[in-house]
């Protein structure tokens, strides 16, 4: 026990280093039970001259729930600059888990380039500006929680006797006496006297990509980030498209994180077309909802093209739409 603990303080105080940048990943120990807090840090340390990139980490954890993203905490020790990116995670299931290394993508000040708030993998295929650093990864065990087997299954409290009212008896059978009357005056008056009323018109359901374009116009009309409600205008777009998604897909996509959403995207043959701009406009508005980054104008405007284009690339052909409706 004793060797282990000391492999995995060796492990988690690894600082990668480069001639301008350091990254160090840590958790708070080495080992957890099922459903505990895994408290992880990425610490990042550089120059001042250092203009460090937005990181996104999601889709990198893998085989282990993430519960919270924190802001990220920037402070300066002299010369230098730290930055800590903390989150906390948790796994419900017994097993040995390592997360692997994770990317800092950065650029020096003297390349003199123009910085892009979001990191996507048109911008690390074609910036040759751009540098990264690799943090070390981190392993840990979750243990299953100990159970005696041969202790018997106890209550946490004996069971209580209530004893009868007879006020309370009578006030539930006046009570149901009174709602059966209700129940008839109702019958005879709004169903028995209505035999021969006009059908209700027919409610028409407008098919779920008129519904999703229609709110996307209506959301564009509002101009939230040009008014300043920047998060807003990111949440109700992906809000928009994530509803569409659960009527088109039939999935639950308001409740599952970007990188679970595209693995389902995947086994319907009509998204095939959509998926990687469907995880350039999931990861940029995550980064603006959970991360707090200011997006620049051009952003705004091509996360709306790419949900109207989301929408009108899975608009189903009329063989579906009929099948649909039937």
């Amino acid at each position: 026990m004793v060797i282990r603990i000391f492999f995995f303080v060796i492990i988690t105080t690894v600082f990668i280093r480069s001639q301008e940048i350091g990254v160090k990943a840590f958790t708070d120990t080495s080992d957890y039970e099922i459903g505990d807090y895994i408290h992880f840090t990425v610490s990042v340390e550089y120059d001042k001259n250092i203009f460090l990139m937005n990181p996104f980490f999601h889709d990198s954890l893998k085989n282990i729930d993430l519960i919270k993203t924190e802001s990220p905490i920037t402070k300066e020790v002299g010369s230098k600059k730290i930055t800590e990116y903390k989150f906390t995670l948790s796994r419900y299931d017994s097993s040995d888990v390592t997360i692997p290394a994770l990317p800092i993508y950065y650029k020096l000040a003297a390349t003199n380039a123009k910085i892009s708030p979001v990191i996507t993998q048109e911008l690390i295929k074609n910036d040759s500006t751009l540098k990264v650093v690799f943090s070390n990864p981190i392993s840990f065990t979750v243990h299953s929680l100990k159970v005696s087997k041969e202790e018997d299954i106890k209550d946490v409290k004996e069971p209580m006797t209530i004893p009868l009212d007879w006020k309370i008896i009578l006030l539930w059978v006046l009570g149901g006496f009174i709602l059966l009357a209700l129940i008839i005056l109702i019958v005879r008056k709004y169903f028995l006297k209505k035999k021969h009323a006009l059908k209700p018109d027919k409610i028409i359901v407008l098919p779920p990509h008129i519904r999703a374009l229609n709110s996307l116009n209506e959301l564009e009309s509002k101009e939230l980030w040009k008014n300043g409600m920047v998060k807003e205008y990111h949440s109700e777009i992906t809000e928009v498209i994530r509803k569409y998604f659960e009527e088109r897909f039939n999935y639950p996509a308001l409740e599952l994180t970007t990188s679970e959403s595209i693995e389902l995207l995947k086994n319907y043959s009509e998204a095939k077309d959509i998926l990687n701009v469907t995880r350039d406009f999931l990861t940029n508005a995550d980064l603006v909802k959970f991360a707090k980054f200011i997006p620049i104008a051009s952003i705004n405007i091509e996360i709306m093209n790419q949900a109207r284009t989301i929408v009108q690339q899975t608009i189903p052909n009329q063989i579906e739409a009929m099948k649909e409706s039937a």
